[in-house]
């Protein structure tokens, strides 16, 4: 997947970039960790600035979020939680109050979390969701997802530059980066879902 990303890049310059990012926001194993060291790199012997690679990822970002965006919204917290007031519900042992608990909570810390959010791998893209679903203001959210993406496609992009030829040895940190992550986030689902299944057997 790399070699193909690099490929794109360096035939559709800015517009590759801005494309690539938004898949990467709708699909996270797309790793934007290449295409951000990547197009920092690629400042340093063609004719693409730093500044027009940050906006043309900072679009992509955009773009792919606000898809996810309107993919929650369009389930929203209602229809979720008719979902789960049949047999799925009793198999995973969710009601619906579940649900709209979790969106009384993303609307009371939801702005922080898609904040920070937007700087953790694999998460950064998927809070786009529940932002929808809890019908966080979109304006509200647009911002803050601007701000999160430029500051991650910053860092990654400058990063590119630095490292110059050496840029994969930047993509191998952020991949264990990733990598820790995503076990850190594994380990907190199996607990949540340990300490919620308990609870609702103790009942």
């Amino acid at each position: 997947m790399q070699v193909w990303i690099v490929d794109f890049m360096n035939q559709f310059g800015y517009l590759g970039i801005t494309l690539l990012i938004a898949l990467e926001n709708i699909f996270p194993p797309i790793p934007s960790e290449v295409i951000l060291t990547f197009g920092g790199f690629m400042t340093t012997y063609t004719e693409l600035k730093v500044p027009q690679v940050i906006l043309a990822s900072t679009c992509g970002s955009l773009l792919g979020a606000c898809v996810l965006y309107g993919a929650g919204n369009i389930l929203s917290a209602e229809r979720l939680g008719k979902i789960l007031d049949g047999k799925i519900g009793q198999i995973l042992r969710f009601k619906k109050e579940d649900v709209y608990k979790a969106c009384d909570w993303f609307n009371t810390k939801g702005k922080s979390t898609v904040l920070i959010c937007r700087c953790i791998p694999i998460v950064r893209s998927l809070i786009s969701i529940p932002a929808g679903m809890a019908k966080m203001k979109f304006g509200i959210f647009f911002i803050l997802t601007t701000i999160g993406s430029l500051v991650w496609n910053t860092v990654l992009i400058y990063l590119g530059v630095a490292a110059s030829s050496s840029w994969e040895k930047i993509v191998a940190g952020t991949d264990l980066y990733t990598k820790i992550t995503i076990v850190v986030l594994g380990i907190i689902a199996i607990i949540i879902a340990f300490l919620y299944i308990k609870k609702r057997i103790n009942k």
